[in-house]
Protein backbone atom coordinates (compact mmCIF):
# COMPACT_ATOMS: atom_id res chain seq x y z
CA UNK A 1 0.00 0.00 0.00
CA UNK A 2 1.36 3.64 -0.89
CA UNK A 3 1.02 6.46 1.56
CA UNK A 4 1.90 9.87 0.05
CA UNK A 5 2.49 13.11 1.42
CA UNK A 6 3.69 16.07 -0.72
CA UNK A 7 4.43 19.63 0.40
CA UNK A 8 4.11 21.88 -2.07
CA UNK A 9 5.57 25.61 -3.31
CA UNK A 10 2.54 26.87 -1.80
CA UNK A 11 3.56 25.04 1.75
CA UNK A 12 0.53 23.26 1.71
CA UNK A 13 0.42 19.46 2.66
CA UNK A 14 -1.40 16.90 0.97
CA UNK A 15 -1.59 13.13 1.95
CA UNK A 16 -3.20 10.75 -0.46
CA UNK A 17 -3.61 6.80 -1.24
CA UNK A 18 -2.33 4.78 -3.81
CA UNK A 19 0.50 4.14 -6.65
CA UNK A 20 -1.17 7.21 -8.64
CA UNK A 21 1.29 9.60 -6.91
CA UNK A 22 4.13 7.29 -6.33
CA UNK A 23 6.40 9.05 -8.59
CA UNK A 24 8.39 12.09 -8.87
CA UNK A 25 7.11 15.07 -7.30
CA UNK A 26 7.34 17.99 -9.60
CA UNK A 27 9.46 21.01 -9.05
CA UNK A 28 8.93 22.68 -6.13
CA UNK A 29 7.65 19.94 -4.18
CA UNK A 30 9.07 17.50 -1.18
CA UNK A 31 7.57 14.24 -1.41
CA UNK A 32 7.46 11.66 0.96
CA UNK A 33 6.37 8.24 -0.61
CA UNK A 34 5.76 5.04 2.04
CA UNK A 35 5.40 1.37 1.20
CA UNK A 36 3.93 -0.70 3.31
CA UNK A 37 4.37 -4.70 2.97
CA UNK A 38 5.52 -4.15 -0.62
CA UNK A 39 4.79 -6.80 -3.73
CA UNK A 40 6.92 -7.35 -6.68
CA UNK A 41 4.02 -5.14 -8.69
CA UNK A 42 4.65 -2.25 -6.30
CA UNK A 43 8.47 -2.36 -6.12
CA UNK A 44 7.98 -2.21 -10.30
CA UNK A 45 6.27 0.23 -10.09
CA UNK A 46 8.85 2.62 -8.21
CA UNK A 47 11.25 1.36 -10.38
CA UNK A 48 10.25 1.99 -13.42
CA UNK A 49 9.06 5.74 -12.41
CA UNK A 50 12.07 6.88 -10.47
CA UNK A 51 14.10 4.45 -12.59
CA UNK A 52 16.28 3.10 -9.61
CA UNK A 53 18.65 0.59 -9.84
CA UNK A 54 17.90 -3.12 -9.84
CA UNK A 55 20.11 -4.19 -7.31
CA UNK A 56 18.37 -1.34 -4.64
CA UNK A 57 15.26 -2.96 -5.84
CA UNK A 58 16.10 -6.50 -5.30
CA UNK A 59 17.30 -5.41 -1.47
CA UNK A 60 13.71 -3.83 -1.02
CA UNK A 61 12.26 -6.93 -1.76
CA UNK A 62 14.26 -9.29 0.78
CA UNK A 63 14.13 -8.46 4.61
CA UNK A 64 17.18 -9.64 6.86
CA UNK A 65 19.85 -7.63 5.55
CA UNK A 66 22.26 -5.42 7.56
CA UNK A 67 21.86 -1.52 8.15
CA UNK A 68 24.19 -0.06 5.13
CA UNK A 69 24.16 2.69 2.69
CA UNK A 70 25.05 2.92 -1.03
CA UNK A 71 25.57 5.55 -3.18
CA UNK A 72 23.18 5.08 -6.88
CA UNK A 73 24.38 9.13 -7.99
CA UNK A 74 20.70 10.65 -7.94
CA UNK A 75 19.87 8.60 -4.96
CA UNK A 76 21.17 7.09 -1.43
CA UNK A 77 19.72 3.87 -0.77
CA UNK A 78 19.69 3.13 3.22
CA UNK A 79 18.76 0.11 5.32
CA UNK A 80 18.34 1.19 8.99
CA UNK A 81 16.90 -1.08 12.00
CA UNK A 82 14.49 -0.52 14.90
CA UNK A 83 13.18 -3.14 17.75
CA UNK A 84 10.21 -3.72 19.65
CA UNK A 85 9.26 -5.86 22.59
CA UNK A 86 6.89 -7.72 23.49
CA UNK A 87 4.74 -6.28 26.46
CA UNK A 88 3.96 -9.41 28.21
CA UNK A 89 7.79 -10.75 27.99
CA UNK A 90 10.57 -7.99 27.38
CA UNK A 91 12.83 -11.02 25.88
CA UNK A 92 11.18 -11.27 23.15
CA UNK A 93 12.46 -8.54 20.25
CA UNK A 94 11.79 -8.18 17.15
CA UNK A 95 13.88 -6.30 14.50
CA UNK A 96 12.30 -4.28 12.26
CA UNK A 97 13.80 -3.20 9.02
CA UNK A 98 13.08 0.14 7.07
CA UNK A 99 14.81 0.71 3.44
CA UNK A 100 15.00 4.37 2.17
CA UNK A 101 15.86 6.24 -0.97
CA UNK A 102 16.78 10.01 0.24
CA UNK A 103 17.03 12.06 -2.71
CA UNK A 104 17.00 16.17 -2.52
CA UNK A 105 13.40 16.42 -3.35
CA UNK A 106 12.01 13.00 -2.38
CA UNK A 107 12.63 9.82 0.38
CA UNK A 108 10.83 6.73 -0.41
CA UNK A 109 10.81 4.25 2.77
CA UNK A 110 9.15 0.74 2.23
CA UNK A 111 9.09 -1.59 4.69
CA UNK A 112 7.47 -4.71 5.66
CA UNK A 113 5.16 -4.31 8.70
CA UNK A 114 3.78 -1.11 10.87
CA UNK A 115 6.25 0.01 13.39
CA UNK A 116 5.08 2.98 16.07
CA UNK A 117 8.13 4.87 15.40
CA UNK A 118 7.92 5.22 11.99
CA UNK A 119 4.08 6.18 12.23
CA UNK A 120 5.28 8.69 14.63
CA UNK A 121 7.75 10.49 12.63
CA UNK A 122 4.38 10.22 9.77
CA UNK A 123 1.86 11.67 11.87
CA UNK A 124 4.75 14.36 12.76
CA UNK A 125 5.04 15.39 9.09
CA UNK A 126 1.88 15.43 8.14
CA UNK A 127 0.37 17.90 10.71
CA UNK A 128 3.67 19.60 10.63
CA UNK A 129 4.97 21.40 7.52
CA UNK A 130 8.66 21.97 9.12
CA UNK A 131 9.23 18.34 8.97
CA UNK A 132 8.86 18.68 5.45
CA UNK A 133 10.61 22.04 4.74
CA UNK A 134 13.81 20.87 5.87
CA UNK A 135 14.53 17.96 3.02
CA UNK A 136 13.88 14.37 3.00
CA UNK A 137 17.48 13.89 4.66
CA UNK A 138 15.66 15.39 7.50
CA UNK A 139 13.12 12.68 7.67
CA UNK A 140 16.03 10.08 7.34
CA UNK A 141 17.43 11.51 10.24
CA UNK A 142 13.65 11.92 12.17
CA UNK A 143 13.08 8.07 11.30
CA UNK A 144 16.58 7.08 12.79
CA UNK A 145 16.57 9.28 15.69
CA UNK A 146 12.89 7.70 16.60
CA UNK A 147 14.33 4.28 16.39
CA UNK A 148 17.35 4.33 18.53
CA UNK A 149 15.40 6.00 21.24
CA UNK A 150 12.36 3.39 20.99
CA UNK A 151 15.22 1.00 21.00
CA UNK A 152 17.10 2.11 24.69
CA UNK A 153 14.31 1.20 26.84
CA UNK A 154 14.55 -2.32 25.68
CA UNK A 155 18.31 -2.59 26.07
CA UNK A 156 17.83 -0.78 29.57
CA UNK A 157 15.24 -3.21 30.30
CA UNK A 158 17.32 -6.09 29.56
CA UNK A 159 19.85 -5.06 31.67
CA UNK A 160 18.11 -4.42 34.37
CA UNK A 161 16.42 -7.87 34.28
CA UNK A 162 20.16 -9.39 34.22
CA UNK A 163 21.27 -7.67 37.16
CA UNK A 164 17.66 -8.20 39.17
CA UNK A 165 19.21 -11.94 38.31
CA UNK A 166 22.44 -11.39 39.16
CA UNK A 167 21.69 -10.02 42.82
CA UNK A 168 18.75 -12.10 44.22
CA UNK A 169 20.75 -15.42 43.48
CA UNK A 170 23.85 -13.70 45.08
CA UNK A 171 22.55 -11.68 48.02
CA UNK A 172 19.44 -13.91 48.93
CA UNK A 173 20.44 -17.08 48.57
CA UNK A 174 23.91 -17.13 48.98
CA UNK A 175 25.33 -18.86 46.48
CA UNK A 176 23.82 -19.19 42.86
CA UNK A 177 21.29 -22.42 42.86
CA UNK A 178 18.55 -20.44 42.75
CA UNK A 179 19.65 -18.87 39.31
CA UNK A 180 17.44 -19.13 36.45
CA UNK A 181 19.45 -20.01 34.31
CA UNK A 182 16.80 -20.45 31.20
CA UNK A 183 16.22 -16.67 32.04
CA UNK A 184 19.54 -15.93 31.62
CA UNK A 185 20.63 -18.05 28.44
CA UNK A 186 17.70 -15.94 26.89
CA UNK A 187 18.81 -12.62 28.06
CA UNK A 188 22.23 -13.77 26.06
CA UNK A 189 20.50 -14.91 22.97
CA UNK A 190 18.47 -11.41 23.24
CA UNK A 191 21.82 -9.54 23.10
CA UNK A 192 23.77 -11.67 21.11
CA UNK A 193 20.97 -11.00 18.00
CA UNK A 194 20.61 -7.01 18.97
CA UNK A 195 24.41 -6.75 18.58
CA UNK A 196 24.21 -8.25 15.50
CA UNK A 197 22.13 -5.81 14.48
CA UNK A 198 23.63 -2.77 16.35
CA UNK A 199 27.22 -3.09 15.04
CA UNK A 200 25.98 -2.64 11.31
CA UNK A 201 23.93 0.29 12.05
CA UNK A 202 26.64 2.26 14.21
CA UNK A 203 28.88 1.42 11.01
CA UNK A 204 26.21 2.76 8.78
CA UNK A 205 25.59 6.19 10.38
CA UNK A 206 28.49 6.65 11.39
CA UNK A 207 29.53 6.78 7.38
CA UNK A 208 26.25 8.60 7.06
CA UNK A 209 27.38 11.91 9.05
CA UNK A 210 30.48 12.24 8.02
CA UNK A 211 30.09 12.23 4.22
CA UNK A 212 30.04 15.63 2.40
CA UNK A 213 27.06 15.22 0.36
CA UNK A 214 24.56 17.46 -1.15
CA UNK A 215 21.57 15.23 -0.74
CA UNK A 216 22.21 15.08 2.93
CA UNK A 217 21.31 18.74 4.72
CA UNK A 218 24.05 20.36 6.86
CA UNK A 219 21.50 20.37 9.86
CA UNK A 220 20.49 16.42 9.22
CA UNK A 221 24.41 15.99 9.62
CA UNK A 222 24.77 17.48 13.04
CA UNK A 223 21.53 15.83 14.25
CA UNK A 224 22.87 12.43 12.70
CA UNK A 225 26.29 12.84 14.49
CA UNK A 226 24.74 12.88 17.76
CA UNK A 227 22.47 10.23 16.70
CA UNK A 228 25.46 7.78 15.91
CA UNK A 229 26.91 8.78 19.46
CA UNK A 230 23.80 7.72 20.72
CA UNK A 231 23.70 4.42 18.75
CA UNK A 232 27.43 3.58 19.72
CA UNK A 233 26.33 3.88 23.52
CA UNK A 234 23.80 1.60 22.98
CA UNK A 235 25.77 -1.31 20.95
CA UNK A 236 28.23 -0.96 24.19
CA UNK A 237 25.61 -1.59 26.55
CA UNK A 238 24.73 -4.79 24.56
CA UNK A 239 27.78 -5.67 24.36
CA UNK A 240 28.49 -5.16 28.13
CA UNK A 241 24.72 -7.11 28.67
CA UNK A 242 26.10 -9.98 26.72
CA UNK A 243 29.28 -10.13 28.80
CA UNK A 244 27.43 -9.58 31.93
CA UNK A 245 25.16 -12.65 31.12
CA UNK A 246 28.51 -15.10 30.16
CA UNK A 247 29.97 -13.38 33.12
CA UNK A 248 26.95 -14.45 35.50
CA UNK A 249 26.58 -18.44 33.80
CA UNK A 250 30.32 -18.59 34.92
CA UNK A 251 30.03 -17.43 38.19
CA UNK A 252 26.92 -19.98 38.89
CA UNK A 253 28.95 -22.81 37.38
CA UNK A 254 32.24 -21.79 40.34
CA UNK A 255 29.25 -21.30 42.84
CA UNK A 256 27.76 -24.89 42.26
CA UNK A 257 30.75 -26.61 41.96
CA UNK A 258 32.00 -24.64 45.51
CA UNK A 259 29.04 -26.03 46.61
CA UNK A 260 29.66 -29.63 45.73
CA UNK A 261 33.35 -29.31 46.75
CA UNK A 262 31.72 -28.73 50.41
CA UNK A 263 29.38 -31.56 50.17
CA UNK A 264 32.34 -33.40 49.20
CA UNK A 265 34.69 -32.67 51.52
CA UNK A 266 31.89 -33.20 54.28
CA UNK A 267 31.31 -36.71 53.21
CA UNK A 268 34.70 -37.39 53.08
CA UNK A 269 35.49 -36.05 56.49
CA UNK A 270 32.65 -38.34 57.67
CA UNK A 271 33.82 -41.32 55.94
CA UNK A 272 37.57 -40.58 57.80
CA UNK A 273 36.18 -40.21 60.92
CA UNK A 274 34.06 -43.55 61.17
CA UNK A 275 36.35 -45.75 58.76
CA UNK A 276 39.04 -46.13 61.97
CA UNK A 277 35.36 -47.09 64.16
CA UNK A 278 34.68 -49.54 61.73
CA UNK A 279 38.38 -50.96 62.01
CA UNK A 280 37.98 -51.02 65.71
CA UNK A 281 35.23 -52.82 65.64
CA UNK A 282 35.19 -55.12 63.29
CA UNK A 283 38.41 -56.16 64.98
CA UNK A 284 37.16 -57.23 68.22
CA UNK A 285 34.35 -58.57 66.42
CA UNK A 286 36.19 -61.78 64.70
CA UNK A 287 35.06 -65.21 65.77
CA UNK A 288 38.83 -66.71 67.43
CA UNK A 289 39.00 -68.05 70.69
CA UNK A 290 41.92 -66.51 71.32
CA UNK A 291 40.59 -62.97 71.20
CA UNK A 292 40.39 -61.79 74.96
CA UNK A 293 36.49 -61.23 74.53
CA UNK A 294 36.10 -61.76 78.40
CA UNK A 295 39.01 -59.09 79.54
CA UNK A 296 37.30 -56.12 80.98
CA UNK A 297 40.83 -53.96 80.30
CA UNK A 298 40.50 -55.06 76.66
CA UNK A 299 36.56 -53.99 76.28
CA UNK A 300 37.44 -50.75 78.28
CA UNK A 301 40.60 -49.61 75.76
CA UNK A 302 38.21 -50.55 72.84
CA UNK A 303 35.28 -48.10 74.20
CA UNK A 304 38.09 -45.69 74.77
CA UNK A 305 39.01 -45.97 71.30
CA UNK A 306 35.64 -45.58 69.94
CA UNK A 307 35.21 -41.82 71.73
CA UNK A 308 39.13 -40.76 71.34
CA UNK A 309 39.72 -41.61 67.83
CA UNK A 310 37.23 -39.58 66.45
CA UNK A 311 37.23 -36.76 68.81
CA UNK A 312 40.57 -37.08 67.77
CA UNK A 313 40.26 -37.06 64.44
CA UNK A 314 38.13 -33.76 64.40
CA UNK A 315 40.30 -31.89 66.25
CA UNK A 316 42.84 -32.39 63.79
CA UNK A 317 40.75 -31.57 60.85
CA UNK A 318 39.71 -28.75 62.86
CA UNK A 319 43.19 -27.21 63.41
CA UNK A 320 43.71 -27.74 59.57
CA UNK A 321 40.57 -25.43 58.57
CA UNK A 322 38.52 -28.57 57.26
CA UNK A 323 35.65 -27.86 60.06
Amino acid sequence: MFHVIDLGPDGKIVTSEGPERAGPPPAGTVRWIDLVEPDPASLEHLRARFDLHPLAIEDCGTFGLQSKISDYDRYLFVVIHSFTADPADPLEIQVHEIHAFVSESYIITVHDNPLPSHQAVWAKAAGDKATLERGPSWILYRHIDAMVAATEPLVLRIRDELDDLEWTAIEQTGYAGALDLQKVFRIKRTSVAMRRVMRPLRDTIGILHRRNDPRISPRALLHLRDVSDHVARLADMIEETREVSVGVVANHQAFTAQKVNEIIRGLTIFSAIFLPLSFIVGFFGQNFDQLPFDSTIWLVLMLAALVLVPAGLMEWFRRNGWL
